[in-house]
């Protein structure tokens, strides 16, 4: 199975977020705005990494077009899961969206020299929340043209 070829196709969408608020907001944000992609939801690091190498539960997953990473989450932390996918051969040509409330400098730097695709802060607004997923639903749909699904 391939990535869309017209970049209007839905998309895979892995979350990985442990903020049950957050996830609500964003699951809102995609049904809000008739966002077609189909959004995948971990809640953990560890589950995350288990999820893309298809270990266990995982095992018949289709593969996501693009991730949606918190940093800050129980048993595996963010930037050890981004580490790990830009690390594997397999899982590095997925691109990253790190999506967290964090605003600290070092975060940031530390996020992009882990080769993230982008870094977004959470707003808390709702109404701003559900630009923001829009707004990296419509640049990873209609604007970026994804690599093939390995």
């Amino acid at each position: 199975m391939t990535a869309p070829a017209d970049g209007k196709s839905p998309i895979e969408v892995l979350l990985v977020e442990d903020d049950p608020g957050d996830v609500l907001m964003t699951q809102e944000a995609f049904e809000e705005h008739k966002l077609r992609n189909r959004l995948t939801v971990v809640s953990d690091g560890a589950e995350a990494l288990a999820y893309l190498r298809r270990e266990g539960q995982y095992a018949d997953v289709v593969m996501p077009d693009l991730i949606l990473l918190d940093l800050n989450l129980p048993r595996r932390d963010g930037r050890e899961v981004l580490e790990e996918i830009k690390k594997d051969d397999e899982l590095r040509r997925i691109p990253v969206v790190v999506l967290t409330t964090s605003q600290a400098d070092e975060d940031i730097l530390r996020s992009y020299q882990l080769h993230a695709n982008a870094y977004v802060t959470k707003p808390v607004d709702f109404e701003r929340f559900i630009s923001v997923v829009r707004q990296i639903d419509e640049f990873f749909v209609s604007v970026v043209k994804l690599p093939p699904r390995g």
